[in-house]
């Protein structure tokens, strides 16, 4: 909380987030509540250009910039590029839980050697990419309608700052699952990658689709583009989309709507009429 604009009006963060010209105010008061990441967010949109939030940051995650990208007719979408472990979790995860095949626990830790490992050393930075990734698996698997299959599973991410790695990055992962009869058996996945590699084309492809979506006169969330995303960006009354395959389909038929195709539905029935 804090005193805001030459008038001493006292803002909460709550009262600053939630209404655009409350923030605006704020703002040019360097009120607290206002992190740099939100000043780009607001330039953007109030330069009508689209908005799209590589990091883990809330930036455009607050009601009053979602308000703004609707007044200024800009499309906006989720946070945190999805291109290494939750990559994998998001691949993972749907195809246990079409099998029902239960899970006890996913261990993962990252080692990573560059600036952002750095930065992730530090355990304030690293609170909000913990809850990017941890968010992922309880969504997918939905424990509230299978707790006997994930109701007491253990999710625990570490991130290392290891500098001899550099830019590429390792993402290693236990996971135990349990079968019929509730047999234990175990999953080893070790991925060396390089973030930039994976991020590039998400980055091109988003400045495209971005660019199509304001052309077709499409504003604020642009929920089709979850796809791309650890934290996906939906209405406040709908629950994040996490599962890679059901972002896709979303994405595809999006794409088809607005070419005036008929949507996807793999139903197949057509064929054997």
């Amino acid at each position: 909380m804090a005193w805001c604009g030459s008038t001493e009006v006292f803002l909460t963060p709550h009262e600053v987030h939630a209404d655009p010209a409350k923030f605006e105010k704020a703002m040019k008061a360097n009120h607290p509540a206002i992190a740099p990441s939100m000043l780009y967010a607001w330039a953007a949109i109030t330069s009508g250009v689209p908005f799209a939030n590589g990091a883990p940051n809330l930036t455009v995650d607050i009601p009053a910039l979602q308000e703004l990208a609707r007044e200024h007719n800009v499309p906006i979408c989720g946070k945190d590029f999805k291109t290494g472990q939750t990559l994998l979790k998001t691949i993972l995860a749907p195809g246990f839980k079409a099998r029902m095949l239960g899970l006890n626990g996913w261990f993962s830790t990252n080692i990573l050697g560059n600036r952002d490992g750095e930065v992730l050393d530090d355990p304030e930075s690293f609170k909000t990419k913990e809850e990017s990734k941890l968010g992922v698996l309880e969504y997918i698997l939905q424990s509230q309608l299978y707790p006997q299959l994930y109701g007491k599973m253990y999710h625990k991410v570490r991130i290392n700052y290891y500098p001899p790695r550099g830019d590429n990055k390792e993402g290693w992962d236990n996971i135990d699952i349990f079968g019929w009869l509730g047999y234990p058996m175990q999953i080893k996945v070790d991925f060396l990658c390089r973030d930039s590699i994976l991020a590039a084309p998400i980055v091109l492809d988003l400045v495209l689709f971005l660019d199509l979506a304001q052309r077709a006169g499409l504003r604020g969330i642009q929920e089709w583009l979850s796809f791309y995303f650890k934290s996906p960006m939906c209405a406040p009354q709908l629950y994040p989309e996490h599962d890679l395959f059901i972002q896709l389909m979303k994405l595809k038929n999006t794409l088809r709507w607005m070419m005036g195709e008929e949507l996807i539905t793999h139903l197949g029935a057509e064929y054997y009429d």
